[in-house]
C-alpha cells in the first residue's frame, strides 16, 4: 500500500514533468517563425499541457505547472514586460478554462480552450493598455479574435486526444 507521502511524491513528479514537458513545447514554439505579421498571434502549443493537468488533477496543480513554465520562459527567453504580458494573458486563460471545465463537467475541452485563448488575449490586451496607454493597441482585437478562436479550438482538440491516450496510471 502507497503512503500518503509517496502519493504526494509521485504528484510531485508528475506535475513536474509536465511542467517540464509545457515548458519544452513553448521553448519549441519560439523557433517557429510567425507566419502572420500581426503581433501577438502565437499557437499557444505549451497551453496543451496546461489543460491537461487541469482536466487530470485540478486547477491548483494546473496553477502551478503554469506558474514554472511562466517563469523559466521569462528566465530564459523573456524580460519582465513580456512576463507580465503571459502571466496576465496565462491567468485568465486558465481561470476561464476551469470555470468552463466545471460548468461543462469536464466535456469539450476544445471549447474551454477557445475561450480560454479569447482570455488569454483579453488579459494581453489589458496590459498592453496600461504599458503604452494607447487605444491604437485595440486595432488587432478582431484579427487576435480570430486566431486566438482558432489555435485555442486546435490546441484543445490536441489535449482532448493526449488526455484519451494518456494512461490512467499517470493520475495519482
Amino acid at each position: 500500500m502507497q503512503s500518503h507521502t509517496d502519493s504526494r511524491i509521485k504528484q510531485l513528479a508528475i506535475l513536474a514533468m509536465f511542467a517540464a514537458l509545457s515548458f519544452g513545447i513553448y521553448a519549441l514554439e519560439t523557433l517557429i517563425p510567425n507566419p502572420i505579421p500581426i503581433p501577438g498571434i502565437k499557437l499557444g502549443l505549451s497551453n496543451i499541457i496546461i489543460l491537461i493537468v487541469l482536466y487530470r488533477y485540478g486547477f491548483k496543480e494546473a496553477s502551478l505547472v503554469l506558474t514554472v513554465r511562466l517563469l523559466l520562459s521569462c528566465l530564459l527567453f523573456g524580460t519582465l514586460l513580456s512576463l507580465l504580458y503571459s502571466a496576465v494573458g496565462g491567468c485568465l486563460c486558465l481561470v476561464i478554462e476551469g470555470i468552463l471545465n466545471r460548468f461543462l463537467k469536464g466535456k469539450a475541452i476544445f471549447v474551454a480552450s477557445a475561450f480560454g485563448a479569447l482570455a488569454h488575449n483579453a488579459g494581453q490586451f489589458l496590459v498592453a493598455l496600461l504599458v503604452t496607454r494607447s487605444l491604437g493597441v485595440l486595432v488587432y482585437i478582431p484579427y487576435l479574435a480570430i486566431a486566438g478562436i482558432i489555435t485555442g479550438f486546435l490546441t484543445g482538440l490536441c489535449a482532448f486526444f493526449v488526455l484519451k491516450k494518456l494512461p490512467k496510471s499517470i493520475s495519482s
